[in-house]
């Protein structure tokens, strides 16, 4: 029998001051079997940063053809493609060639071997990438229960959440402006 995904519910307060947009967002997240809590974050910040009306979670591991998070405009376009990871080139590319805006936000260990080998090879345009400090990321997903209120402070280069366990300021590096 295949295991079921893990369903969070988040409450977000939140606060974006580099685009003046304060929005109330009531947030369901799946957490996939093999996905962490720190990844599962992640996607819920990176639903923070590029928040949008559109924006929705997707399949994400489920579905190999699907980002974590799109937005579609009403005719079904994709406006905007949202990667949570370290993404092959290929997959940027072809999400390039899909969506009128591609992100990516890598926040792990490998993060910056992965930046290295692909910066080069990334043609200008493609996306903008952006990078999460690791130990900053698992401070967060230790925050986190099934069911949680956050207040999510966005100030780039700082992103501020607080939790009813605890807070944690993260620092938002901008590897590529696409």
């Amino acid at each position: 029998m295949a295991l079921k995904p893990t369903i969070f519910k988040f409450d977000v307060s939140l606060a974006d001051l580099d685009r003046d947009c304060y929005e109330s967002l009531s947030l369901t997240v799946a957490r996939h079997p093999s996905e962490t809590q720190e990844r599962m974050m992640v996607r819920v910040l990176a639903r923070a940063l590029f928040h949008h009306e559109r924006l929705t979670f997707t399949r994400g591991l489920s579905e190999n053809d699907e980002p974590d998070l799109w937005q579609k405009s009403l005719d079904g376009r994709i406006e905007r493609w949202v990667e949570v990871g370290e993404p092959a080139l290929e997959r940027l590319k072809k999400a390039s060639r899909l969506a009128e805006a591609v992100d990516v936000v890598s926040f792990n260990t490998r993060s910056e071997v992965w930046w290295r080998q692909l910066a080069g090879k990334l043609p200008e345009g493609t996306a903008s990438v952006y990078r999460l400090d690791w130990p900053e990321v698992t401070a967060l997903a230790a925050l986190i229960d099934r069911t949680a209120e956050l207040s999510i402070t966005i100030n780039r280069p700082s992103l501020f959440v607080a939790a009813d366990a605890g807070q944690v300021e993260l620092g938002l590096e901008t590897l590529c402006a696409g």
